[in-house]
């Protein structure tokens, strides 16, 4: 999530391996629905970075209540979700695929998506592709975590680089994962390219190595075994709230004490060639209603970019995504232009960290 496009191609995964999530409604489960309109007993296929999971267990369980149509969710890194679409081109499997920019893009110009086939209206132009792709399905953002022993509420970049990290800081690895390629990328955004690479050779004295699953860095962290780790604000607060992991969520401040974050939103297509797209239709209108979005906040830790639900009040007493930015000024690439780079940009990465 190499130093040539081949490489590259086998490298973009967050995670090593493709697992079937546990929370998933398994296809099996299919059999016997009573679905409306001729789509009982049909299973629809989700391709999903990971970070959803108990979301996903929740809607797509009323959702086959509601329709008699069940949901496979096959979880992985942002990356390896379009390599495994790439893989299966002359046999496709998934019918919706969810992952991070900039693969979500890089999957589009792949030829791997179709038109969504679905009203988006109610989502601004910002958050959609012009021709119709793929949406946002629920807001994120790019944050790092610390060990509860660490006071993180004013730790900058240049506090990382402090002698007490060394072997106790990792960060997700830049074109293996989609959050790994955004400190990459905010970094560009805060330093310039040059700036950037020079950062984190001079990180990689702490970084304990390479990571292709930024997911797996929450229980290192939460132990001890790390004291700080990249991560983003759906996937850390889910933990957190869910698990009671031992982290805190901050963002390093820079040296004028400018706090940054990259949005990285769930963006969601419909697949190529996908087996059951009518029924994979209706499960996307389904997930993109407001009422389903409504419930982003409280029991996702997202973000929903519906336009009538911009002001939608947090609801419950705990952490939530809007809290933690307060004061933090939200960075949006331009994905099109990260993902035409990103080649040459993790290539010029690995060299400088002696990869």
């Amino acid at each position: 999530m190499r130093t040539s496009p081949t490489r590259l191609s086998r490298a973009l995964t967050r995670t090593a391996l493709l697992v079937v999530t546990a929370t998933a409604v398994a296809a099996t489960a299919a059999c016997g629905g009573t679905g409306s309109g001729g789509s009982g007993g049909q299973t629809v296929t989700v391709y999903s970075a990971d970070g959803l999971d108990a979301w996903y267990k929740t809607q797509f369980d009323k959702f086959r209540a509601e329709t008699g149509i069940a949901v496979d969710v096959v979880a992985a890194g942002s990356g390896e979700v379009v390599n495994r679409l790439e893989k299966e081109q002359s046999n496709p499997q998934a019918d919706v695929v969810v992952t991070l920019p900039p693969f979500i893009q890089k999957a589009d110009a792949a030829q791997l998506l179709q038109p969504l086939g679905v009203d988006t209206s109610a989502y601004p132009a910002t958050e959609k592709d012009p021709n119709g792709k793929f949406v946002s399905l629920a807001g994120n953002y790019l944050n790092f975590i610390a060990n509860n022993s660490v006071d993180a509420s004013k730790l900058t970049w240049d506090d990382l680089l402090k002698p007490e990290y060394r072997g106790k800081l990792q960060y997700s690895t830049p074109g293996q994962a989609g959050d790994g390629t955004a400190v990459l990328i905010l970094l560009q955004q805060l330093r310039g390219k040059d700036g950037a690479l020079d950062y984190l050779k001079r990180l990689q004295v702490n970084n304990v190595g390479p990571s292709a699953s930024t997911g797996k860095l929450q229980p290192k962290v939460d132990k001890g075994e790390l004291l700080i780790a990249n991560g983003d604000v759906q996937m850390n607060l889910e933990s957190i709230t869910s698990k009671g992991s031992e982290f805190g969520i901050f963002f390093p401040a820079s040296a004028d004490g400018a706090r940054h974050t990259v949005a990285l939103p769930y963006f969601m297509g419909l697949a190529k060639g996908a087996p059951h797209a009518e029924a994979a239709k209706k499960l996307m209108d389904y997930l993109l209603s407001k009422e389903v979005q409504q419930t982003l906040g409280p029991d996702a830790f997202a973000v929903s970019a519906r336009t009538d639900l911009a002001a939608a009040p947090a609801a419950g007493s705990g952490p939530t995504p809007a809290a933690l930015l307060q004061g933090v000024q939200v960075v949006r690439p331009d994905w099109t232009k990260v993902l035409a780079d990103l080649n040459g940009d993790v290539a010029a990465y690995e060299k400088a960290i002696g990869g």
